[in-house]
């Protein structure tokens, strides 16, 4: 019988379960859709129970046809949304129309704006460990408009999970919380295994104070490290036998970073070279060190949140996937293209890079079919390293034209525009000590070769895909391999499960014309804020 661990990966729109053999190799994959709701402007809410019951979906069609296993351990991640159980456990609203069964703030809800200003007007020492701004995609603001808006779902709640937390706790009963989620999301702070509560006094929780934080929880383990073991009730719904070892859970992004960022790679480039990139409806972007490096406007230095031992440093794009999808989907000759790349068995992705390729015949790179088309790409605000979640984006370049052309045009412009977000990052971290030169890249976005195309050259730096390409599940995976004593540690776990795939190289020719559109990127940022301020020194127009 094949000792295998099985990873559960939650994204914004579906969950997704994966075996794997103990060194890295993908047996079987399944998903299942999950649920969203929008009940307000910069509301999106899910169910905890729909998730879970995707997981059960996910898990049964990942086992079904790789024969008889012995599953060595269960490890979950997920995106860092905001779960509700009252002290039964059951379901707390977070709805403003009170729907009962939405009992989750999706990550990318934008509601707790307002509060999350109000806390970064304050001066907060724990906010040194975020960048230097909470963002309100973080937990505490969201706790905070809760109280000022829900309160009675507020006091009702016995529980707040973060996601990959409470995926934990329907597997294992256990309330144990990761160091992953509440050091990256909720201010704890890992490297004095503390809460902060004059922190929380001062926003306006001293409540969570007052009770010891029993509602955020007060005992945290690092990821990976054994949580508990499936229970019989939860074994039954995910079609598991029960006992199988389950370990800490790390954020989804995070799973990404350990399915890649250890990978033995040639020329061995230190990790202070590395930076993982993670692509999906976001991006993330992360890289550690030995020591804390502060970096304005990317979220961290984390301690042991990924790596044990070590501080991360996490940027990040509020809308990478959401952006592309939204941009195609939105323009005026996307239902011809997409019913014509349909007929053709094809994606709409595959059928703009062909254009795109039919497009750049005689050119000495693509890239210059952008050469006066423009995108900034903060339509969801700026996660890093402006940290501002009221960026809009901007797009310079428009004709009075709507062809299948101009939209593949716009398209390519859209991937370079998410490409030189992706720079500005690296650059930023470089400027605090790090020397990044090689991109480990996973998630959605790398399926499409001109996105990977378009980050290398514009970036300047390697791309190096993963031996496996579902590489957050694998991470996943190795979370329930250290829990299940496959292996001692991560760092184990890492080196024998994860592995380097095909590398990507610049561009050398499009060296110069990304250094002049990289410019306009940034220079639109500039223009942007000189706009905003002219209108408001004019209040009363």
């Amino acid at each position: 019988m094949q000792d295998i661990v099985i990873g559960i990966d939650v994204g914004t729109g579906s969950a997704r379960a994966g075996a794997f053999t103990l060194d890295g190799r993908m047996l079987g994959q399944a998903s299942q859709a999950i649920r969203a709701w929008r009940p307000a402007p910069d509301h999106v809410q899910q169910s905890s129970d729909d998730i879970w019951a995707a997981i059960a979906t996910a898990i049964r069609g990942a086992l079904s046809d790789i024969g008889e296993v012995n599953v060595r351990g269960l490890g979950f991640d997920a995106t860092c949304s905001l779960v509700l159980l009252d002290e039964a456990f059951r379901p707390v609203t977070v709805s403003p129309d009170g729907a009962a069964q939405q009992d989750t703030i999706v990550w990318m809800d934008h509601r707790a704006g307002d509060q999350a200003a109000r806390i970064n007007a304050g001066d907060h020492d724990v906010l040194r460990y975020v960048g230097g701004r909470v963002s309100l995609e973080m937990q505490t603001p969201k706790l905070l408009w809760l109280r000022e808006n829900l309160p009675e779902s507020f006091d009702r709640a016995a529980h707040f999970f973060d996601l990959p937390d409470y995926l934990t706790w329907r597997a294992t009963g256990s309330t144990t919380r990761s160091l992953c989620s509440t050091v990256c999301k909720w201010t704890f702070l890992g490297h004095e295994n503390r809460w902060d509560e004059g922190f929380f006094r001062a926003i306006g929780l001293g409540v969570l104070a007052d009770e010891g934080f029993a509602r955020l929880g007060t005992e945290i383990l690092p990821p990976g490290a054994l949580i508990g073991t499936l229970q019989p009730q939860a074994a039954a719904e995910l079609g598991l036998p029960a006992g199988i070892p389950v370990g800490a859970s790390a954020i989804d992004a995070h799973a990404g970073g350990l399915g890649v960022i250890g990978a033995a790679l040639p020329g061995e480039p230190p990790l202070n070279r590395r930076l993982a990139l993670i692509g999906g409806t976001s991006s993330c972007h992360m890289a550690v060190a030995p020591e804390a490096r502060f970096v304005p406007g990317v979220w961290g230095p984390y301690f042991s949140a990924m790596l044990p031992g070590l501080w991360l440093n996490e940027g990040g794009q509020s809308a990478t996937g959401a952006l592309i999808d939204h941009v195609i989907t939105t323009h005026a000759a996307y239902p011809a293209e997409r019913a014509a790349a349909d007929a053709a068995g094809q994606t709409i992705y595959q059928a703009l890079n062909a254009r795109l390729e039919r497009l750049s015949e005689g050119l000495d790179h693509p890239a210059r079919l952008t050469r006066h088309l423009h995108v900034m790409p903060d339509f969801h605000g700026n996660r890093s390293p402006r940290a501002d979640a009221s960026l809009t984006g901007m797009i310079s370049g428009l004709k009075l034209s709507a062809t299948a052309d101009d939209l593949a045009r716009l398209y390519l412009a859209t991937l370079q525009a998410v490409a030189y977000g992706t720079r500005h990052i690296i650059e930023t971290m470089n400027d605090q000590g790090y020397a990044i030169d090689t991109v480990l890249a996973c998630g959605g976005g790398t399926k499409n070769p001109v996105f990977l195309r378009e980050h290398a050259d514009a970036t300047g730096c390697s791309l190096v895909l993963p031996r496996e390409p579902e590489a957050i599940l694998l991470g996943a995976a190795m979370l329930g391999a250290v829990a299940g004593k496959a292996f001692d540690n991560l760092d184990q776990a890492m080196n024998s499960m994860s592995g380097a795939g095909e590398t990507i190289r610049p561009n050398e020719a499009a060296k110069i014309y990304h250094e002049k559109k990289y410019a306009i990127f940034k220079e639109m940022y500039e223009d942007q804020i000189k706009y905003r301020k002219i209108m408001e020194a004019r209040p009363g127009e």
